[in-house]
């Protein structure tokens, strides 16, 4: 799953690709914004951590990845 989350004051937005499902990512965010965690926490499918400090959450968007295209037929 493609995750982007933008940070206040951050001029670049992050993005990976988690294995974590949509709901384990919406859980966590609910998580981190609600306080009981000081930090959104995600894995990446290469096992690295992300961590982004709760208060300074601006965005965060969920969805599929999208099949690159590769060649050079027409549009």
């Amino acid at each position: 799953m493609e995750v982007k989350i933008g940070v206040q004051y951050a001029p670049r937005e992050i993005v990976l690709e988690s294995a974590q499902t949509a709901e384990e990512v919406e859980k966590a965010v609910a998580e981190a914004l609600s306080g009981k965690t000081e930090l959104l926490t995600l894995v990446d499918d290469h096992g690295r951590k992300v961590l982004v400090p709760a208060g300074k959450l601006a965005y965060v968007e969920l969805g599929e990845p999208t099949a690159r295209k590769v060649g050079f037929s027409a549009l």
